[in-house]
């Protein structure tokens, strides 16, 4: 599995109740083979994570050419890091 990692500021609850709700009602945009979506809100700090799963590299690939095309309107708040790569522990304590 791989996973992209994205960092964003500038986060509202409003911005990110809006986006829950979107994803809620269309999933995920159209072509992008994605397995599971995370997102994490520091409503404090005015930050969130998300993480996104795939199965393989050539899904992460697509995933992320479509993320990395979205209107800014359409994410959590301000871009400010991505990462990328293949998800090598995953367990339950």
């Amino acid at each position: 599995m791989f996973v992209r990692v994205v960092r964003f500021t500038d986060v509202t609850a409003e911005r990110v109740e809006s986006l829950v709700s979107r994803i809620d009602d269309t999933g995920p945009p159209p072509g992008v083979p994605i397995r599971k979506l995370e997102l994490a809100f520091d409503e404090a700090q005015g930050t969130a994570v998300v993480l996104q799963y795939f199965d393989d590299e050539e899904s992460l690939r697509a995933g992320a050419d479509t993320f990395a095309a979205m209107d800014p309107s359409e994410t959590p708040g301000s871009r400010v890091s991505v990462d990328m790569g293949e998800l090598k522990v995953e367990r339950e304590l």
